[in-house]
Order: structure tokens, then sequence, then C-alpha cells
């Protein structure tokens, strides 16, 4: 049984009582790399896992600048509005060089930032790949066990973690399709009236391009909406294809079957975790690992054997 120096019970206590405090202290407790602090949060999360899964889960992903912030904002907004709880789990970019992160969100949210209804948790990547935290699937269940229904994530910027992209020219066409070919819904920002023009010719080309891809597995059809977020405009729109394509994917019994997947994917991740954490800490296996680093570094061994080896 584990034990921990931790008060589980007060941090448990707190998150059920909806205090944003506690909820803050979870997700660092979750986030933090100590043995003893990975002991307490998963101790934690299995006590409140009765109290996850109720919510939605909506990503949100762009290009540097596009608005997604600006977008958030007024989503939130608008939800907090019609009576919901909305958690913002924003992920920023790790520097490669220095491992630090800016965390400005809350100052790019100056509204939802001070709404009652709304949490904001900025969250360094950490190199992490693929636009996540390496533990906002945790961040996610402590939102939901503190009543938030809505949990928005705000992901690194498209092209931002992606270090090990060479220059070939297709970084740009790559990016699109990857998003594409995820995507539940693409919003065009910053349709105002003098940009309104070159919005729709995207938003008819987008809509041509999506009839080249297959029908995602949900079976639900992709949309292509726009608007301009800064003054609210088509943000209801959005809402509006989020609640219709939820109904849609609840009713084929995808939604259900999804959120299983997602539960085996993450022990997998974790279980893969702990043997290399296990291995690492075997003398023999960190002495056959030196070796065969050297081995690698200097081009005596493929990377392949030498993992094997």
């Amino acid at each position: 049984m584990i034990k921990s120096s931790v008060d589980i019970e007060a941090l448990e206590k707190g998150i059920l009582e909806r205090n944003p405090g506690m909820l803050s202290k979870a997700i660092t407790l979750v986030e933090s790399k100590l043995q003893s602090h990975q002991d307490a949060a998963s101790l934690l999360l299995n006590q409140l896992m009765p109290y996850t899964e109720k919510s939605v889960r909506i990503g949100i992903t762009g290009v540097p600048g596009v608005g997604k912030s600006t977008f958030i904002e007024s989503f939130g907004g608008l939800l907090t509005k019609k009576g919901h709880r909305v958690a913002v789990l924003a992920v920023d970019p790790s520097s490669p060089i220095s491992k630090g992160s800016i965390l400005g969100d809350k100052t790019r949210m100056e509204n939802l930032a001070v709404n009652p209804q709304a949490f904001i948790r900025p969250s360094a990547s950490g190199g992490t790949l693929g636009g996540i935290a390496q533990r906002t699937y945790e961040s996610i269940l402590l939102c939901e066990a503190a009543g938030y229904d809505i949990i928005l994530v705000e992901t690194v910027g498209v092209g931002q973690s992606e270090t090990l992209v060479t220059g070939t020219g297709d970084e740009l066409q790559g990016i699109k399709r990857g998003i594409m070919e995820m995507a539940d819904l693409i919003f065009i920002n910053k349709a105002s009236e003098d940009n309104l023009a070159a919005a729709q010719r995207t938003q008819n080309e987008l809509h041509k391009a999506l009839h080249l891809y297959p029908m995602k597995s949900s079976g639900y059809k992709v949309e292509v909406l726009m608007g301009e977020a800064l003054h609210d405009i088509g943000i209801e729109a959005v809402w509006d294809f989020i609640q219709d394509q939820q109904a849609h994917i609840k009713s084929t019994g995808f939604f259900n079957r999804q959120r299983q997947n997602q539960r085996l994917d993450i022990f997998k991740s974790h279980l893969g975790q702990l043997v290399m954490d296990y291995l690492q800490n075997n003398p023999s296996f960190e002495q056959a690992l030196s070796q065969a680093e050297k081995l690698i570094q200097y081009g005596e061994m493929h990377p392949l054997f030498g993992a094997k080896e």
C-alpha cells in the first residue's frame, strides 16, 4: 500500500467542495516529478475516479497568432453565461534549451481569469510532443472532480513543439493535413469585414479539401465555420455544433468507446514509463545502457541493434 506525507484527504475534500486553490495544489502535485508526489497523486486520482468523466472535453489548436486565447476568452464567457463551469488547461511550449516556459495565458484571458465560474491553469509542455503536457489527462480528471463540466485544452501552437521536423518545405501542408484529419470542427477566426472575402475563400477551399478525406470514425461530418472571436461573432454557432456532435456520438456509442480507448492508452503510457524508470534504476541495466550509448554516439553501433541488445 502506498503511503504519503501529502494530505490526500484534505485535497480530495477541497476538490469536491470546488475549491480552486485546492484544485491548483492537486494539479501541481500530479505534475511534480518527485516520487513521493507521484505516489500521492496516483492515490488521489484513484479516489476521485467516481467523480470524473462527466465533462465535455474540447481541444483547441492552431498556428501561433491565430487567436486561440482570444477564442477561448469569448467561448468560455459564452459558456459561463449559459450556466456551465469552464476549466481551461493551457499548454505553453517549453524551450528545448532552457526547459523554461512563459505561462502567460491568464494575461491573455483577462475576463475569464476573474470569472468565478472559470478556472485557468497554464502548464509547460515539458518537451512532450502532441501539443499537450505530460499530465494533461490527469489535470482534466481533477477539473472534472471539481465540478467543471466543460474542459478546454489549449494546445501548444502548431509547429511550436515539433522541433524534430526537418526543413523539407512541406511542413505547412503536413500541419494542415494533420489538423484536418483529426479535427471535428474548423473555425476560421478574424473574419472581420475587411477580411471577409479572404475568410470565405478559405472556407470554400477547406470544404473542398474535406471531401477528399474519408468519413471520420465518429460518423459525424467535419464543419468549417468562421467568425471573429474578438467581437464574439460566430461563437454561438460553435457551441451549437458541439452540442449536436456530442448528441450524435453518444447515441451511436462512439463516445463511450473513445473514452474507454483513451483510458487504456493512458494506462499503457504510464506502464511503459514505469518500466523504463525501473530499468534505469537497475545498476546492470544502467551500465549496459551507458556502453551502448557511447557506441551509438560514435557510430559504432546501429540504434536498433543497441536497443535490442
